[in-house]
């Protein structure tokens, strides 16, 4: 192993055990969860956002409220209703009669946690300005740009078994989010741990185990972490089978397919790989790590035919098979 790679290792392994305070911080909150702890950790440090599905009472909002309190930083809900405006989340400007001047109203999202509850609520107009700030880093206010503060992640969540008043997702604006994890009812004795946890007046104190200045630390490092030349063709194989599946001898998902995934896909597929070798102590990338992320960086991406939603064909059925025949490094 060459010196670059040893030096790689003992950065991550550090950063590893300061990940590893934060998650136990947030065990001592939520119960049973542990997959979408670590892919919000993940998300977090690869800088990206995340669009997270579950039906209503799963401890969504729980979870990104519990890691903000973890982290030593500014935390907001923004609860999205159909008469939001996009004024409402970037702020605005008001008329001040004492000197006849304006002043700059700044909105909630100039924080460093935003919850973005039940985003399908909203209009396509309020939508827009959260996806806007999410991909640019920065909020227009009537002419006037404002860079927002880092670190700066979003956590949308939207219930899948509401229609009703609901405004879907245009697929160009799922694509913006880093992951979308689905999120699971709790098994029977995680859902016993839940009960005494929140039915006995106990109160748990949690403590700020990382700063804000860590995060972006991290955020910088994930970069540097090694990922070959075989790791980014394997990643660019995954990307290229949902594009071209009779490249790839995939007859049983051609058909399927009305679209393939965007670049961005293989950009979160790397950087989300680098985070996962990371939280492993690792300064390098092995193809677990990209197989441990795929099927959340890819599920929003695929579109399906009409026929793959006939036949009840999930996108994370036609992931399964991607995975198995792309041959691994």
């Amino acid at each position: 192993m060459n010196e670059e790679i040893k030096k790689l290792n003992l950065k991550s392994e550090k950063y590893a055990e300061q990940i590893n305070k934060l998650k136990n911080e947030v065990k001592k909150v939520i119960v049973g969860q542990e997959e979408t702890i670590e892919k919000l950790l993940i998300a977090l440090i690869s800088n990206g956002h995340v669009l997270l599905e579950g039906v209503p009472g799963l401890a969504k909002t729980l979870i990104i409220k519990t890691l903000s309190d973890c982290v030593d930083s500014g935390f907001v809900r923004i609860q999205f209703t159909p008469d939001l405006l996009p004024a409402d989340i970037t702020g605005t400007k008001i008329y001040k009669h004492e000197d006849s001047s304006f002043k700059t109203l700044k909105g909630p999202i100039f924080t460093n946690f935003v919850l973005a509850d039940e985003i399908n609520r909203a209009p396509p107009k309020v939508q827009s300005a959260l996806l806007e700030a999410m991909q640019e880093r920065q909020v227009s206010i009537q002419g006037d740009t404002y860079k927002l503060s880092r670190p700066f992640f979003v956590l949308a969540t939207q219930n899948p078994i509401e229609s009703e008043g609901t405004y879907k997702l245009p697929e160009a604006q799922v694509d913006r989010f880093m992951f979308k994890l689905l999120i699971s009812y709790p098994k029977k004795e995680g859902e016993i741990n839940i009960m005494n946890r929140f039915t006995e007046g106990t109160s748990i104190k949690l403590s700020k185990v990382i700063s804000a200045k860590k995060i972006i630390e991290m955020q910088k490092f994930n970069q540097k972490i090694y990922a070959d030349k075989k790791i980014k063709e394997y990643v660019a194989d995954i990307v290229d089978a949902t594009r071209n599946p009779e490249k790839y001898n995939l007859n049983t998902v051609n058909g399927y397919i009305e679209y393939g995934v965007s670049p961005r896909a293989s950009l979160w597929l790397i950087l989300a790989g680098k985070a996962h070798a990371m939280l492993n102590g690792r300064g390098y990338v092995i193809p677990e790590d990209i197989k441990s992320v795929c099927y959340d960086v890819l599920r929003h991406r695929i579109l399906l035919t009409y026929e793959a939603e006939a036949e009840e064909i999930t996108t994370d059925n036609i992931i399964e098979k991607i995975i198995e025949k792309i041959k691994v490094p």
